[in-house]
């Protein structure tokens, strides 16, 4: 096969992504320098270089050499995806026999937090001297998530019933329909208190409604917490799960538990939860620094 008919098959494929896939211009390019350079390998180095004859070895030199030139992680899963993508494409329009490309796994990229508030800034975050009605929802709203550690979704979706204030607990349904218990703190009890003062509810209603009575939507809290950080914070851009980062950063950092956190937030691997350990060594750098007479700290 020469190298003119696999190019053209690579061209195939990508004016196939752009048409019926719609991917982005950025994506297309990024998909055809990757095929661009698997196919530079394939003639280089293959005896046979027709698409029928390859191997998994052939796409793992592919990776390999990637990883020699050092590539970060994110790009090699980039290169497997769009190699992987493209046999699958072959297979399906009859090219080949199967995807060499099915079972391989790039190397994993570390999974970075966003820097998150600290507790001084998340107390000046909300207890912002804002009184109006709206503010008192809000408020009681971030600080239940900054409390508890909840998903955006888990908020929206809370029920009156599911929440009891004289236990300072709440109940809510997270992902692939499980059911945990967590605590509520006492500053957000207190805001919730607040709020359901003036907007008295059954148990089955909404915690907090949007229009006509429904749960409010993810995208109004969005906007909600977009318009009081802007109001009431220090310059950082905030989201919604920025204040489950927060609580589970702070918990950690102060009690070092892992298992905790992982229960709170309800994490069904613990290696998930694990991307929080380097805040508390974070923690411990700052008090190392400021306390050893050895350490790097400037007299």
């Amino acid at each position: 096969m020469t190298a003119t008919a696999r190019a053209v098959d690579i061209a195939r494929y990508l004016d196939h992504l752009r048409v019926e896939r719609r991917l982005s211009t950025h994506t297309l390019s990024a998909y055809a320098d990757d095929l661009g350079r698997f196919d530079a390998l394939i003639e280089t180095h293959a005896a046979d270089t027709r698409w029928q004859t390859l191997h998994g070895e052939q796409v793992r030199a592919f990776l390999a050499q990637g990883n020699r030139a050092g590539l970060a992680p994110r790009t090699l899963q980039r290169r497997l995806s769009a190699v992987r993508g493209f046999l699958a494409w072959l297979l399906a329009e009859g090219e080949i026999n199967c995807n060499v490309a099915s079972g391989l796994r790039a190397p994993k990229a570390p999974r970075r937090l966003p820097q998150v508030p600290d507790a001084d800034q998340m107390k000046a975050l909300l207890e912002a001297p804002d009184h109006s009605r709206l503010a008192v929802r809000d408020r009681a709203l971030f600080e239940l998530v900054y409390s508890s550690g909840l998903r955006l979704a888990e908020v929206c979706a809370l029920r009156w019933g599911e929440l009891d204030s004289d236990e300072g607990l709440v109940r809510v349904t997270g992902k692939g329909a499980k059911t945990r218990v967590v605590p509520v703190g006492r500053d957000a009890l207190a805001a919730l208190a607040e709020w359901r003062r003036g907007t008295p509810g059954n148990s089955g209603d909404p915690v907090f409604p949007g229009r006509g009575g429904v749960p409010i939507a993810p995208r109004s809290v969005q906007a909600r917490l977009t318009r009081w950080a802007g109001l009431h914070g220090d310059g950082r851009r905030m989201h919604p799960h920025l204040l489950r980062h927060a609580c589970a950063s702070h918990v950690l950092e102060s009690s070092g538990n892992l298992r905790a956190v992982q229960e709170l937030l309800g994490h069904a691997d613990i290696g998930t939860t694990q991307i929080y350990t380097h805040l508390d060594f974070q923690h411990l750098a700052r008090v190392y620094d400021q306390a050893h007479p050895r350490a790097r700290r400037k007299p």
